[in-house]
């Protein structure tokens, strides 16, 4: 696969992009002649006025009629089959391409030195026929690439090869990746359906977090959209008993449709939620009937947050996100952007993923510190902001901090919405230190650590300007001494640990 030449996609790729939206079409012109299919069973059950049927058949214009749908037919097939000649897709040393287009050709490239993940997606209908979408994630706007579609296998076998370019590994891939499995067609499509998301030749098919059916609910129903819903529909009571209209209850209906359907999406994609440590990163797998897995390779994540909503408080839950510098479009676990690693786990869940998204960074011991460090105030390693902080967070004055570890910048805030926020040294941008009028009067200030663009947010508001300064002047000597001995964007190069 890795030889430079053209391949073309799936052969089934031309029904899978657009001959759904022809079947949606028929669908429509059949619901619209009902009446006159119906009466081609029950004659006389579907008469009606202004048929364009029997206009048709009045004035002797079937065959001309067949004629025109044949001709539309051949042209559509016609297209789909030039569309699927015409784009192919190749791999160098280099980059992925892909070329497409019948009148306006279109060529698209990725470099593998700025791959940020590689995703599958396997829609339901695409299973049918053994068929997979894979997405290269590339940093930079607008920068992913798609080959949509190939079969299952290729795509898992074309995953692994381009991870093995793009670690800088020596090594060459199997061709066996590529042979199709034994057994008849309905037997290799079953299988498909059926199998883990996990692949057991890079990484065991058991996830090291399993959220099972009591949790996946309950976080459901405390979320903050649960909430939401509660508070909508006590005003919507309210306004019924004080001004005595029921005009606010129907606007309930379609409300408790769009809900129930939001409800239902999270809950069947989360049921088969899966996170894996494999050679090339962290595989991250989700759905039921459509499903998708992402590895994410090492150093491909620029920062962490670990939160806890105030009701998972009493479960002792929290969920997992992170800022990558490319962005899947295809949506995560339980609905939410492709950043969110750990939907919702307990404390030992955030270690065992913590373990896998920062191996080189975090042991255990590291590890068992940092989810101390989401429960507890203070702490010896954190720089925590002085009583007078509480002008400007009167709630979470104790808990704000600061600190360095091995390779890693943590940042501690939130009482009600508890946060901390991992950053590793190579990863870092650039550091800022703010100050307002209030905060330079109490002399205080705010931290900011830029980093890609995401949910994370890296900031720091009511720390001691003093402690604020001399934070800044050590992380910009660690930030470079990290930056300078980091190689996790070749994970596999010849003399790296872990590399063949």
């Amino acid at each position: 696969m890795i030889d430079g030449a053209w391949h073309r996609l799936h052969p089934a790729s031309p029904l899978l992009r657009g001959g759904i939206a022809l079947i949606a079409i028929l669908g429509v012109v059949i619901a619209n002649l009902r009446e006159r299919l119906m009466d081609l069973v029950i004659p006389g059950s579907g008469e009606s006025r202004d048929d364009p049927i029997d206009y048709i058949v009045g004035h002797g214009l079937v065959g001309l009629v067949l004629l025109g749908v044949a001709v539309l037919l051949l042209l559509l097939i016609g297209a789909f089959f030039l569309a699927w000649r015409m784009h192919t897709y190749r791999i160098t040393s280099d980059v992925v391409e892909v070329r497409s287009g019948i009148l306006f050709r279109t060529s698209r490239r990725a470099r593998l030195d700025r791959i940020q993940g590689i995703n599958i997606v396997r829609p339901f209908f695409a299973r049918i026929f053994g068929a997979a979408k894979l997405e290269i994630s590339q940093a930079g706007h607008d920068a992913n690439l798609q080959l949509a579609y190939l079969s299952s296998a290729q795509a898992d076998a074309l995953r692994r090869e381009i991870l093995l370019l793009a670690s800088g590994s020596t090594a060459t891939a199997t061709a066996a990746a590529t042979a199709p499995p034994a057994g008849s067609l309905i037997d290799r499509r079953m299988g498909e359906l059926v199998a883990p998301e996990l692949d057991p030749d890079l990484a065991p098919p058991e996830s090291v977090v399993k959220i099972d059916l009591g949790r996946l609910l309950g976080s459901l129903l405390l979320s903050g959209t649960s909430v939401a819903i509660v508070l909508m529909a006590a005003a919507a009571i309210v306004w019924v008993a004080v001004t005595g209209h029921l005009l606010a209850l129907a606007f309930l209906l379609p409300a408790a449709i769009g809900v129930g359907s939001f409800y239902v999406r999270r809950f069947t994609k989360s049921l088969r939620y899966s996170v894996a440590g494999t050679p090339d990163g962290v595989r991250v797998g989700f759905g039921l009937l459509s499903t998708s897995n992402e590895t994410l390779p090492p150093g491909r994540i620029h920062s962490i947050r670990i939160a806890q909503p105030l009701l998972w408080r009493p479960a002792g839950w929290w969920e997992i996100s992170v800022n990558r510098a490319g962005r899947s479009s295809t949506k995560g676990a339980a609905g939410q952007p492709n950043t969110t690693i750990l939907p919702v786990g307990d404390l030992g869940d955030v270690r065992r993923v913590l373990g896998l998204i920062l191996p080189d960074l975090l042991q255990s011991e590291a590890v068992e510190e940092l989810s101390l460090a989401l429960t507890t105030e203070g702490g010896d390693r954190f720089t925590v902001s002085p009583p007078r902080a509480a002008v400007v967070r009167p709630l979470s004055w104790h808990r704000n901090g600061f600190a360095l570890a091995p390779g890693l910048l943590l940042l501690r805030k939130g009482i009600v919405w508890r946060q901390l926020v991992i950053v590793p040294q190579a990863r870092l941008q650039s550091i800022s230190l703010e100050q307002g009028p209030l905060l330079r009067l109490l002399t205080l200030a705010r931290v900011h650590l830029h980093t890609v663009a995401g949910p994370v947010q890296a900031r720091l508001t009511g720390i001691d300007g003093d402690a604020a300064l001399a934070f800044f002047e050590r992380v910009a000597v660690a930030v470079v001494r990290s930056a300078d001995s980091d190689s996790t964007h070749r994970w596999g190069a010849p003399g790296r640990e872990g590399a063949p």
